[in-house]
């Protein structure tokens, strides 16, 4: 019975190799590319644009996501607290800009609330505005710490809030929404004197998958992105050991953020929910020990 099974897998071979080596002389018959996605963002006859918030809109990566968003035909809206790069990239990008501090509980809701004014609901809100300061944790100040946290992780919950109180006081249910939290991976890896830093991103790591739950009953799904090292300005004056040290070969752009921003708020992308998506080149899976 052996024999056999043997010199039947035999005989099943020699006909897949047989027919694999006509189709490969007679050649393979032509397919046509894979049609794209369509952009579920841009409107059209029976259905509006996408309406986008981002904070911290004005500069890096923020900056990118926003002129993604205008690219994909979005109405976008924006806030941050540097009214020169504010203006010039509502001027740039087609975006509103509105001017605010996000550590600012009542500016930062006052903007929400024009937004619900002006466009009724909106459907993507992404949480970006950031500062990065580190210092030696015995030169860290209480203050220092919480200044961080302010702007950091507060305000993702702010605006989280506000839009969901907005939601919920609506007669209808949208069945579309989504939220973006920009993390980072130091939420899970750090260096001496970024306790602030760390704390707040690894704040909202555990913020979003709360707001994925707390929200679902609103239809919006809550996901966060951690960048690794995205290049935000002179990308070119990098060295080669800057590109070589990541297993994809380069270092991150602020476009790598931007596109996965807009693929998680693809309405077809609604099972992706309550997740991190790690962006950095590979580096977080990389074991260096020196030698």
């Amino acid at each position: 019975m052996a024999d056999n099974y043997i010199e039947r897998q035999y005989e099943q071979y020699e006909a897949r190799k047989a027919a694999w080596e006509k189709s490969r002389k007679l050649g393979k018959k032509k397919t046509s590319a894979p049609k794209p996605l369509p952009n579920s963002l841009a409107g059209n006859a029976t259905r509006p644009s996408k309406r986008v918030f981002v904070t911290g809109g004005a500069e890096g990566i923020g900056k990118a996501i926003v002129k993604a968003f205008c690219d994909s035909q979005c109405r976008v809206a924006f806030c941050d607290k540097n009214n020169v790069s504010g203006k010039q990239t509502a001027k740039e990008s087609g975006a509103l800009f509105l001017a605010a501090d996000v550590s600012d509980k009542e500016a930062l809701e006052k903007c929400m609330h024009e937004l619900f004014e002006r466009w009724g609901d909106i459907d993507i809100l992404i949480n970006n505005a950031g500062v990065s300061s580190f210092s030696p944790i015995t030169e860290t100040s209480v203050e220092d710490f919480d200044r961080i946290l302010s702007v950091n992780l507060r305000p993702t919950f702010i605006t989280s809030h506000a839009w969901a109180l907005h939601r919920q006081s609506q007669a209808g249910n949208p069945a579309y929404g989504r939220i973006i939290n920009i993390c980072s991976t130091r939420y899970l890896m750090s260096e001496p004197g970024s306790e602030g830093y760390a704390a707040s991103k690894g704040g909202i790591y555990s913020l979003t998958h709360a707001l994925a739950l707390s929200l679902a009953d609103l239809h919006i799904t809550a996901n966060c992105i951690s960048p690794g090292w995205i290049q935000t300005q002179h990308y070119g004056q990098l060295r080669h050991e800057d590109h070589a040290q990541h297993p994809s070969g380069r270092v991150g752009q602020l476009e790598d953020i931007a596109r996965m921003c807009l693929f998680l708020c693809q309405e077809e992308n609604n099972f992706i929910n309550g997740q991190n998506i790690t962006i950095d080149g590979g580096m977080t899976k990389k074991m260096v020990y020196l030698e």
